[in-house]
Parts: C-alpha cells; sequence; structure tokens
C-alpha cells in the first residue's frame, strides 16, 4: 500500500506563485514504515528504560536516582530528605517520564524483600511483602543514600565512566556506574521490553565475589567450577529452592527455572491442635495473597485439615502465618497440599538478558561475571590514570617550588626587579628552567610558604608522590597487578557487606505427595495421664521405656489406658461423671520418649470440670470389660457395668450420697483383681473384686469398708494379685492447717496384708509415732513405683519396710503422687 502526499499553495497566492509549487508525491510502503518505527519505538523502550545493563546491572531509571542521590550529597550518613524532593531532582534533570516510574524505582530498590542488597536507605512506609500495604505517598516517606548505593558511585568523580549529555542537553549522565561489586547479580532485575523481558533472580554477594575472583586468577575457569562458589539464587525473603537442574540450565544458556518453597515449620499452636507456622514465602509472594487463597479453597472444600488461618507477621517477629490443622489431619500431608494448590510454592522463571555494548543478550553465569569484571578493570585502570595523571601533575608542581626555594633570594630579587608580572614570569622561565605551569604556581604561592619547614614538607611530599606514581604505573603497566587489585577491592566489599545465604537449596522435595496419607491412621496407641493432670498419647502399645536414671517433672503416670488414634477414651471424675475424651485431639509424644510426659497438655484443656471436681482415672470404652470398679471417700464400692452409649458425651457412673465422692478407681482387666481401700486413721482392707456384684450406673454401690467414727476413705485402688506391688503410706497430723504437713511414710511390700471380707474394718498398716494421728496420703499398686512432689517433680520413695504395722520414717521431699510402671 502507498501513501499519496500533495502539497498545494496556500490562499492569497498569484498565478506567478502557484507555478513554483509542484505536486509532490511520496510513496512509502506501510510494512517498511510500520516496521522501522517500530524498531526505533522497541530500542528506545529495550535501551531506555526495560533492561538493565550488564555492567552495573542498574535500568536507566535506577542508575539515574542513584546518580542524582549522590549529586545531591544524600549519603548514609547525612539526615533523610523527602523522596518527593529527590524525584523532582531526578526527573527535571534526567529522566524525563513522569514521577510514577521514578518513585516505583526509588521504592523497589529501598525494598529489603525485593532487593539483596538495598541502594536506599528509607524511612517511612515502603510497601510490604508481595504489595499486599502498598507504599505512603512520595511527600510523607524520605530517604537517603545506602552503603551499598555508595559503593555503585565510587570514584565516579575520577573520570571512571563515560558521560553523555542528558534529554535537554543542559546536564551530563553517566552512561554507566562504577559499581564496586556485581550488582546485576547480587540484585537481580525484572523488565518488561518489546518483543523481549529480563527476570534474573538475586544472589549472594559473598558467593558472587568468591566466582569473581575465581575468574580473575582462572579466567578459563568452567561453569561447573564456578557453581562452586555460587550454588543458586539467595533470595531476599529466604524460603527454598527445591529442584537445582533448573538453575544449571540458567547459569550455563541464560534461561532456565526453578521452585521456591515455604519455609514452615510443624508446631503445637494450641494444647489441642498442631498447626504449620509459615517464616519466609517465595519471593515476591505475599501473606495475604497466601490466606486469601487458603480461605477460598477451604470454602470451596478443595482444600480438608484446616481449622485457621492466622497472620501474627509483625515488625518484631517478621512474617509469622500460623495455618492451624484439624485434628485427625496429618500437617505434613496438609502442608503438600498447600505447597500445590496456593502460592506457598511459586514458579521462577529465569531469563537473564542484558544490555552489552547497547545490546541485549541473554547471559549465562560466566558471560554476566566476564562482563562485569571487564568493566571493573576498565574503571579501575581509568581511575588509576586519572590519579596518576593527578599526581605527576601535582609533583611538577612540587618539583617547581622546591627549585625556587634553592634560591630563593634569587627568586624575589628577579621578581622584585621585574617591571610586570609577565616579565617576572619570563625571567624566571629562562634563569631557571621551569615551565610555564611551575612558574606561575611560584608567583601564586604566598611568601609565607617560602620557609625552612615548608621545604621539608614539601620534600616528603615529593617522595610520597614518585612513590604512589610509581605504584599507580606498576597497575596500568601490569595486567597481573590490575587484576590483583581488583580482585582485592572485591575481597573487601565482600567482607564487609557480605550477608549469610538466605535460601536453602534442595535436589528435590523431601517426601513425595503420595507419601504422607493426609489423615491421621486409626492406629494402636496408649493415652496417659499424669499425677499433674498432663495428658498425652504414645505410638504403640508397649510401655513408656524407663530411658536414663535421671528423672524429670511429670514421669508419674496415675492411669494408662490402651486406645487407637481415632478412638475415645473416658475420664472419670470424683464427681462421679464419666466424660468423653477424642483420642486424635490429644497431643502425641515423640516415639522412644521417656516416662515424662513433656509435650503433654494440661487435662482441663480436654475436659470441663465443675468446682473442686478432680479427675481420678482414664478407662477405655469397651462394653465387654469387666467394667469400672470405684471406691468413695464414705467407704462404698461399686462395680459398673460397662455400658457407654455412644451418642452421649457424659454418662453418670454412680449415684453419690450427700457430701460423697470419689478417691479412687479404675477399669478391671479380668475382674480377679484384688480391690484395696485405706482410710486415714490407717486401716487397709483387702478383698476380691468377685465379692462385688455389678451394678448399672445409676446405681450406687455398695459398702466397702467399715470406718470408724470420723475416719474417711483416704485411697481406692485395684491391684493385680499376680504382679508385685506395695503400699505406701505417709503419717500426719489432724492439728495441721495443710493435711500435706507430713511427719513418716512406709513403703510395705502387699502381701504382708490379708484379705478380709467385704464390708469390714481390715487391718492396721502404719502405727503412729508421737504427733501423729492420721494418714495424710496413701497408695497401693504394682512396683518399681515413682513418687512425685504436688509440682510434678520428682521425689524418693524409702527402702521396703516388712512390718505391716510397723512405723514410718522421715522423707526429705513432701510426697503428693506415687504410681507404679506406665
Amino acid at each position: 500500500m502507498a501513501r499519496r502526499s500533495t502539497k498545494t499553495p496556500s490562499r492569497g497566492t498569484s498565478r506567478a506563485d502557484e507555478a513554483d509549487f509542484e505536486e509532490r508525491i511520496l510513496d512509502i510502503d506501510v510494512v517498511d514504515e510500520m516496521q522501522s518505527s517500530y524498531l526505533e519505538y522497541a530500542y528506545s523502550v529495550i535501551y531506555s528504560r526495560a533492561l538493565p545493563d550488564a555492567r552495573d546491572g542498574l535500568k536507566p531509571v535506577q542508575r539515574r536516582i542513584v546518580y542524582q542521590m549522590n549529586e545531591m550529597g544524600l549519603r548514609p550518613e547525612r539526615g533523610y530528605v523527602k523522596c518527593a524532593r529527590v524525584v523532582g531532582e531526578v526527573m527535571g534533570k534526567l529522566h524525563p517520564h513522569g514521577d510514577a516510574s521514578i518513585y516505583d524505582a526509588l521504592v523497589r530498590m529501598a525494598q529489603s524483600f525485593s532487593m539483596r542488597v538495598p541502594l536506599v536507605d528509607g524511612h517511612g512506609n515502603f510497601g510490604s511483602l508481595g504489595n499486599d500495604d502498598p507504599p505512603a505517598a512520595m511527600r510523607y516517606t524520605e530517604s537517603r543514600m545506602a552503603d551499598a548505593a555508595m559503593l555503585m558511585t565510587d570514584s565516579i568523580d575520577e573520570n571512571t565512566v563515560d558521560f553523555a549529555p542528558n534529554y535537554d542537553g543542559q546536564e551530563q549522565e553517566p552512561l554507566t556506574l562504577p559499581a564496586a561489586y556485581p550488582n546485576l547479580l547480587v540484585n537481580g532485575a525484572s523488565g518488561i521490553a518489546v518483543g523481549m523481558a529480563t527476570n534474573m533472580a538475586p544472589h549472594n554477594l559473598g558467593e558472587v565475589v568468591a566466582a569473581a575472583r575465581h575468574l580473575i586468577r582462572h579466567p578459563n575457569a568452567d561453569l561447573d567450577t564456578l557453581m562452586k562458589y555460587v550454588p543458586g539464587p539467595d533470595l531476599p525473603t529466604g524460603g527454598r529452592i527445591v529442584g537445582l537442574a533448573g538453575i544449571r540450565d540458567a547459569y550455563a544458556n541464560g534461561r532456565g527455572s526453578f521452585k521456591t518453597r515455604a519455609s514452615v515449620t510443624v508446631e503445637n499452636v494450641t494444647a489441642r491442635r498442631k498447626g504449620l507456622v509459615v517464616t519466609e514465602l517465595p519471593f515476591t509472594v505475599g501473606p495475604e495473597k497466601v490466606v486469601a487463597k487458603i480461605k477460598d479453597l477451604v470454602g470451596s472444600k478443595k482444600l480438608q485439615g484446616i481449622a485457621d488461618v492466622k497472620d501474627l507477621t509483625d515488625r518484631e517477629h517478621g512474617l509469622r502465618l500460623v495455618i492451624e490443622i484439624k485434628n485427625g489431619f496429618v500437617p505434613e500431608a496438609v502442608l503438600e497440599q498447600l505447597y500445590k494448590l496456593t502460592p506457598m510454592e511459586e514458579s521462577f522463571g529465569i531469563n537473564n538478558v542484558a544490555l552489552v555494548d547497547g545490546q541485549p543478550l541473554t547471559l549465562g553465569l560466566k558471560e554476566m561475571l566476564e562482563v562485569y569484571l571487564d568493566h571493573r578493570f576498565s574503571v579501575v585502570r581509568r581511575r588509576s590514570e586519572f590519579r596518576r595523571t593527578k599526581r605527576m601533575n601535582r609533583l611538577h608542581l612540587v618539583e617547581g617550588l622546591l627549585v625556587a626555594l634553592v634560591d630563593i633570594d634569587e627568586v624575589i630579587r628577579l621578581i622584585r626587579s621585574s617591571e610586570n608580572s609577565a616579565e617576572a614570569k619570563q625571567r624566571l622561565i629562562e634563569h631557571f628552567s621551569l615551565s610555564e605551569t611551575q612558574t606561575q604556581y611560584i608567583l601564586d604561592t604566598p611568601l609565607r610558604r617560602l620557609t625552612r619547614f615548608d621545604r621539608i614538607e614539601l620534600e616528603s611530599e615529593r617522595d610520597r608522590l614518585n612513590a604512589e606514581i610509581e605504584e599507580l604505573t606498576a597497575i596500568l603497566e601490569s595486567d597481573t597487578e590490575l587484576r590483583k587489585l581488583v580482585s582485592g577491592e572485591l575481597a573487601a566489599v565482600a567482607k564487609k557487606y557480605g550477608t549469610p545465604r538466605r535460601t536453602v537449596l534442595l535436589e528435590s522435595a523431601d517426601t513425595p505427595v503420595a507419601a504422607i496419607p493426609l489423615q491421621v491412621a486409626d492406629d494402636p496407641c496408649r493415652v496417659l495421664l499424669s499425677s499433674t493432670g498432663v495428658i498425652a498419647r504414645t505410638p504403640g502399645t508397649e510401655p513408656l521405656q524407663e530411658g536414663s536414671a535421671k528423672r524429670a517433672k511429670h514421669d508419674v503416670i496415675r492411669s494408662a489406658v490402651p486406645a487407637t488414634a481415632r478412638g475415645e477414651v473416658g475420664a472419670v471424675t470424683s464427681a462421679g461423671r464419666l466424660l468423653r475424651i477424642t483420642v486424635v485431639d490429644l497431643p502425641q509424644l515423640a516415639e522412644g520418649a521417656g516416662p515424662a510426659l513433656v509435650g503433654g497438655a494440661p487435662v482441663a484443656e480436654f475436659v470441663r470440670l465443675e468446682g473442686d471436681e478432680t479427675l481420678v482415672c482414664l478407662c477405655t470404652l469397651d462394653e465387654s470389660s469387666p467394667g469400672l470398679a470405684i471406691g468413695t471417700a464414705q467407704g462404698v464400692v461399686k462395680r459398673v457395668v460397662p455400658d457407654y452409649p455412644a451418642n452421649r458425651e457424659e454418662l453418670e457412673v454412680i449415684t453419690l450420697r450427700e457430701g460423697d465422692r470419689i478417691v479412687g478407681a479404675a477399669e478391671l482387666r479380668t475382674g480377679e483383681e484384688d480391690l484395696v481401700f485405706i482410710t486415714d486413721d490407717a486401716q487397709l482392707l483387702r478383698f476380691q473384686a468377685s465379692a462385688v456384684r455389678p451394678q448399672g450406673r445409676p446405681a450406687g454401690g455398695v459398702a466397702g469398708v467399715k470406718l470408724a467414727d470420723g475416719a474417711k476413705v483416704l485411697s481406692f485402688d485395684v491391684v493385680d494379685p499376680a504382679v508385685d506391688a506395695a503400699v505406701f503410706t505417709v503419717a500426719g497430723s489432724r492439728g495441721t492447717l495443710d493435711d500435706s504437713v507430713q511427719t513418716t511414710a512406709k513403703l510395705t511390700p502387699f502381701d504382708q496384708f490379708p484379705r478380709k471380707g467385704r464390708a469390714t474394718g481390715g487391718v492396721r498398716c502404719q502405727r503412729f509415732l508421737k504427733g501423729e494421728d492420721c494418714l495424710s496420703f496413701a497408695w497401693t499398686g504394682p512396683v518399681p513405683a515413682r513418687a512425685a512432689q504436688r509440682n510434678g517433680a520428682p521425689a524418693t520413695l524409702p527402702e521396703p519396710d516388712p512390718r505391716r504395722d510397723g512405723s514410718g520414717v522421715s522423707l526429705d521431699k513432701p510426697v503428693a503422687a506415687v504410681a507404679g510402671p506406665a
């Protein structure tokens, strides 16, 4: 298609003038026109906006911000200034593309979660991870240069880089910055141009510098060697990189991808539930985005097992996202589903496109390092040349001044006898063989400097300048010295500004999704209750291992019953109630844990007790068992027929008399066990469980032990006569205000006490000493036994005493609980 262009005369022209106008037709191919215009536009976007320069790793707007802040004197030791002022200076002098793009770039350079080494030190709200909370307007925020930005502009005033006119030709701007460290690799870059894009991952400063220094020493180093120093990206937000094959592809040819995962730990977020605590998220992903996605998936029933999600992120503790897991679900399996369905796992595509000599190229790791090092060699060479020239010029002046000081009287005579300064200048040149520059410097020097002491200083300065010139000349004439200097400067930067790696590199995922069941399996377990009211479950059916002889708190297990992980157990209270407890709600101890319930939870988290009601024991809800045996403070005994309707959360197992309460209960295993009452007046009654007729749950029981006037039952226990057992009693005094005050205690073999008939008074179990008139604590059960104080701390039992009604011995610590093996 062609375009027809005509030019006609304007109104008011004469015929003669009309003859001068000729119709001109310009044929233009639209395809060529569009191609040419589009290429010009594309090149403008690529070169002037979107892509970073491979030498300093900065886009034009970023370079202009850093340079202009340096020109404004906004150094780290100075005060902050409004970002609006910085944006105005950059827009007015260097970047004619609007304030929004300038401020967006400035904000990004100040975000520690976007840049591995931020270039701007921001003061105020500069946004949040994932842009969930956008930054404040530029009129509110303040900024100044960060230490790393000073490294980018260091020695820029020493002719180290080329400058070019700005957009209107009134200012000069650098085409690149000196860049004392490889910023392109350290901070990465992202940008969308026309027909191409760049997306570079940030890296660790120390690792990148180590690779660059190795490449300086060994220019022919291969990629595998360099990757020993730079194994992978180091993202500002930490996290985990899963799969390293894509990283090697990117380092080899400039293109590749990898997956980033959040850093998550499984913790007990409440006494009843576990949770996933997220402390690091993938690069550019914010917590609000994750929370919103999880809620959408839970609402649409595409994600199971999550009870609640809380964002507890703050400035003091940093990112903290708590995902509470429902009981009965495996946290690790839920985590795998979160990785699969939410932004907690994201892919990062590497596309290392940068400008090299004005042309966009796709670079691998070695190429990026080589481009940077070539730039750095050029900067150091030009800097050394600048400094040498400056010192040589100064040396020229110092040498001329020293010549004049040798014969200062003649210098003064020549000057005084001259008609004017031009004649004086010419006579000094001819007499002392000085250059015009040296002569002018002598004429401009005040007489007060032409003293003996100034001569000494000038001679010292001459020697110092000669040494520096010699050193700079060695650098300029020797490639080895130049490389050594660049390597040393890089090492100093890494030592001062390097930080430990934040991102963990993993070859692959730890556990495949299919390998972890989503819900907790209904495996056998045991539910344990300690004397201090701590409850937990352990995997398997084996009793707890004793482990080391060293004891810990909560290791006296009052009750232990078999169960399954998704089953239920009963809890009998002193008020005669049986409450259901869901086993999967209980915290699980680690396999092979010792007898202490470290990691358990208070039983009050799972059952609601009223007033002074206490938990007496745990039991199974197996209706094929011989049932419960219960003893009360008023001497009543009852065998409960196992009848536990599944639709009732609370059951009554005995109807208590007024003022009575349960002092002991246990589940019978065979029905041939012995039942043991111990009263506070030191009477022990032992009889067979078969002597008690089973009754329904509402029944009130039968007479168990005959009590003397004023006496009450202190303990009720169930003992298997086939196992070794013992009786432990502690004597006290009714006159004390606190029944826990103990005087003497006795541990007696159980076989010393004969069986008696039910509803009788039994036999004496301890003889009182002077000042003792009652028992304050009693227990009967299998041995070896453990004792604990009221707070769960270990206590020591006395040596066994074979005397059935003997007196006790003193205790080192008061005993509040005793139990046999768990």
